[in-house]
């Protein structure tokens, strides 16, 4: 397939280039944001824009003469969403509404919409229910907001243009290249220099983890078998509270828990999320294959093996990141 991917130069849109770009022939599309990794631009060709720019976007759209567009392009970092909705706004709104109507006009076969479990709110801690693809939405942060309803407009798509548009919603993503403003990159970063490792609230808060490569084969999955129109959740079942990951890679570092800090509660911060998905192991013959041992172990690995790239990344977010999204813009 000729596939457009959008925001490629992310963590989990780099990670699905590398996987797929010598199965498929693949196109990026990034705007090169704070997060993204310039690296990335070698591994296959690549527009350099925003998906808010309309005219540049339909225009490419309208040559490249794809078979599919798999949209990962979105801010997504919650306590910034937090900060300052604004970017989130217009990135995940208007930036999927053209991704949507790029496709409807220029007769795109196939879109997939990449979501998050993070729409549907939150389940109680002490809970063994988990969301199903029919739950109501009912996001708690900016950024959650702002996924929703890229999911809902797709929806509509769908349903009035009878377009072939699948959504993937997938737990919480690890593994290289992450941005290490995320609580997985950030925890080994920051014990790597001996740092605190600032903790929200009490850490109870639970989350279910999977190593992006996983994730990645859900979303071809679904990208080659998805129905129109059709939710999948891409999860690993694996539930783990903020303390006890926290505890678990300080023991793989030999670091001490006392570099652990507790801080100020997230606004609206979720108790847990946890992911049925059921139906995409039986509609999409998908299913993870990474535990969180080797998965983990994989992670740290590479970011002791590349300390370089993420010291970059630190002074960067130290001039562009704290200005950009400041309350007092």
């Amino acid at each position: 397939m000729k596939i457009l991917v959008t925001g490629n130069c992310g963590f989990i849109g780099q990670n699905f280039v590398k996987l797929f770009k010598d199965k498929h022939e693949i196109v990026g599309f990034d705007k090169l944001d704070y997060a993204s990794d310039r690296n990335a631009l070698k591994l296959c060709p690549t527009i350099v824009g925003d998906i808010c720019n309309k005219e540049l976007f339909f225009d490419v759209v309208r040559r490249g003469k794809f078979d599919a567009i798999v949209s990962f392009a979105a801010s997504s970092h919650v306590d910034n969403s937090i900060k300052c909705p604004e970017p989130f706004i217009h990135s995940n709104i208007v930036g999927a509404f053209h991704v949507f109507e790029a496709a409807r006009q220029y007769d795109v076969p196939k879109v997939v919409s990449i979501g998050t479990d993070e729409e549907y709110g939150d389940l109680p801690i002490n809970d063994n229910t988990s969301f199903t693809e029919d739950f109501c939405l009912k996001p708690s942060s900016p950024y959650s907001a702002s996924k929703a309803a890229a999911s809902l407009l797709a929806l509509s798509y769908c349903r009035t243009y009878g377009m072939d548009i699948t959504i993937t919603r997938s737990s919480n993503n690890y593994g290289p290249y992450q941005y290490n403003e995320k609580l997985i990159p950030m925890i080994i970063t920051r014990a790597m220099k001996n740092k605190d490792v600032t903790i929200h609230g009490d850490g109870k808060n639970v989350r279910e983890w999977i190593y992006v490569d996983d994730n990645c084969n859900g979303v071809e999955a679904a990208l080659l078998n998805g129905k129109p129109g059709q939710v999948y959740h891409i999860g690993s079942g694996i539930e783990i509270d903020n303390i006890t990951i926290t505890k678990k890679i300080l023991k793989i570092m030999n670091k001490p828990e006392s570099l652990i800090k507790f801080v100020e509660d997230r606004k609206g911060n979720d108790l847990r999320y946890s992911l049925d998905c059921s139906n995409t192991y039986q509609e999409l013959n998908w299913k993870p294959t990474v535990n969180i041992d080797e998965g983990l172990g994989k992670t740290i690995k590479w970011y002791i093996d590349n300390e370089a790239y993420w010291n970059e990344q630190e002074i960067f977010n130290y001039y562009y990141v704290e200005r950009k999204y400041s309350t007092d813009m």
